[in-house]
């Protein structure tokens, strides 16, 4: 019987919720994939990236407790994680509901939005 998500350290049940929607079921296949591209499935599945949920999985693979990672290998994971979101670009821009060509158009102010209502004063 595969062993849960969850048993990974630092891992819980959002975890596993969010490894099954990227099509992750089991410890196994995290260990077998490797933090960064386990990492990688969750941005493409539609989670959003967070730094801390990155090297929180990085640690609990290296059955280090999630506050462990500091100085150096901190700043070293942090660009990991950037290129991790680099390479995901585009399905990070389609999880927001819009189309690459949309995520550029608004990035450039091209987009047109919908007014901001105004506060009484």
């Amino acid at each position: 019987m595969p062993e849960p998500v969850s048993s990974i350290p630092n891992l819980g049940p959002a975890s596993e919720a969010a490894f099954a929607r990227a099509g992750i079921h089991s410890a196994e296949e995290i260990r077998a994939l490797g933090a960064d591209a386990a990492y990688l499935a969750l941005l493409r599945s539609g989670t959003q990236p967070h730094f801390i949920g990155y090297y929180v999985l990085v640690m609990g693979l290296q059955g280090r407790p999630w506050n462990d990672c500091q100085g150096a290998e901190k700043k070293a994971l942090r660009a990991k994680f950037d290129a991790l979101k680099a390479e995901a670009g585009p399905a990070l821009a389609k999880t927001k509901g819009r189309s690459d060509l949309e995520a550029a158009l608004d990035m450039l102010g091209v987009v047109e939005r919908a007014p901001t209502p105004r506060r009484k004063s």
